[in-house]
């Protein structure tokens, strides 16, 4: 049973490309408290992801803790492991930017179609398939990054959340595995797929004092990191939603769902959420400049008008969206002599890679977008603001601070706890 004695509080978990973040809401949608990390150890160590859950949950203040009633975690959407069904990690997980070409053929076989999100060398199943492949013979199951964690949580790793099993072909709106994937020798070792926002039960004694959280807390099936930070801006029809993270993620609201190679279309709240993610973004710019640096020569742009560079800044070979092209290559010159050249080039090859991506969804069947929200860290950048509103040709807003883990919150606290 939950406390009603005091009022109850979410909990949301994000594990996110960069890093580890978690947040306290209530029922008012404030946010109470938010904790921010790197991972301790490597992105693809799965001990790490739940280590640097337990030192954030520690940094939490007493009397809020106490009052958390319900947790959801989300999670790099395609990122998978093997763990024996204790939930221990068989080796490193496979990270979602991970392409397995040698596997393309293979999943869009068992897939049944080219337009399944798993058809494709940078999908899920690629992934499953090559552990699958490398292994000696072994017993093990698969599960995502959030998912994994969400066992942990519980204490029984049985489930995963349809969002996050998309790209390993969850057929969303038959609710069931596409193709031939049910029927292959290794099919036990896929999850009990359950919706985002379905209740899944306590806490573990373990997860509950590792974490310091009461016992009757109440574990949330969470979501993908870019639909967790979606819900926490609360967009509106005729909004578009880029996520400026480490990669570029962009989401709308759809009538229905949308099919394709590097398309994801989720129900969440009962709508279609429809989208793509590319792997490039913010993350390619650490790769020339530090953050302080950026902050200098983003300031001595003008973005008015063009840096007259053509540059494609993917951070290494291969892309899932707008194109999923595994072998596509990189173009990050010429560069000049001018830092706050190469930086406005680069701002502007990302702001082509969105305008690319805004396009490639309205020809799948999405309603054009009339503005644009940004989330994530590139949000704090005004003048990628004002490039991405010249080549995009719609209004854009900046609002940085609307994170995944408190849209985790969100979903958690009205999933345990109705108005």
């Amino acid at each position: 049973m939950i406390d009603t004695g005091r009022e109850p509080l979410g909990l949301g978990i994000d594990l996110g490309t960069s890093g580890l973040r978690l947040a306290v809401l209530d029922r008012s949608g404030t946010v109470l408290a938010e904790r921010s990390s790197d991972y301790p150890g490597s992105f693809e160590d799965p001990l790490g992801w739940r280590q640097g859950v337990i030192t954030l949950c520690a940094a939490l203040p007493d009397d809020l803790r106490d009052r958390v009633a319900a947790v959801a975690v989300d999670g790099t959407s395609g990122t998978v492991l093997a763990c024996s069904a204790n939930g221990d990690p068989c080796g490193s997980a496979l990270p979602y930017f991970l392409a397995c070409p040698e596997q393309a053929q293979a999943a869009t076989e068992l897939a049944g179609s080219t337009a399944s999100p798993a058809a494709s060398a940078s999908g899920s199943l690629a992934r499953v398939l090559r552990l699958f492949a490398s292994s000696s013979g072994e017993r093990f199951v698969v599960r995502h990054q959030a998912d994994w964690l969400s066992g942990w949580l519980l204490g029984d790793w049985r489930f995963g959340e349809e969002g996050n099993n998309l790209r390993l072909g969850w057929d969303l709106g038959q609710r069931r595995w596409q193709g031939a994937i049910a029927e292959q020798p290794w099919s036990g070792a896929l999850p009990e797929v359950v919706a985002s926002g379905a209740l899944l039960g306590p806490l573990s004694p373990a997860a509950s004092n590792a974490l310091g959280l009461p016992a009757h807390c109440q574990v949330v099936a969470g979501s993908t990191d870019a639909n967790a930070a979606v819900l926490a801006a609360d967009p509106q029809p005729g909004d578009g939603v880029t996520v400026l993270g480490t990669t570029l993620v962009l989401k709308q609201w759809s009538k229905t769902p949308l099919a394709g190679p590097g398309i994801s279309s989720h129900r969440v709240a009962g709508r279609w959420l429809v989208g793509g993610a590319s792997n490039a973004g913010a993350g390619v710019l650490r790769q020339f400049f530090s953050d302080a640096l950026l902050v200098e020569l983003s300031r001595q742009i003008d973005p008015r008008s063009s840096s007259g560079l053509t540059l494609r800044p993917l951070p290494r070979p291969g892309e899932r969206f707008p194109v999923d092209d595994p072998n596509l290559a990189p173009i990050l010159e010429p560069r000049p002599i001018s830092d706050a050249l190469y930086l406005q080039g680069l701002l502007e090859g990302l702001a082509q890679i969105e305008a690319q991506g805004w396009a490639t969804l309205q020809r799948l069947g999405a309603e054009p977008i009339q503005r644009v929200i940004s989330l994530g860290g590139g949000a704090r950048n005004p003048q990628w603001r004002l490039i991405r509103q010249r080549i995009l040709g719609v209004p854009v807003l900046n609002r940085p601070h609307c994170t995944g883990a408190a849209g985790m919150a969100r979903l958690a606290l009205t999933a345990a706890c109705p108005p």
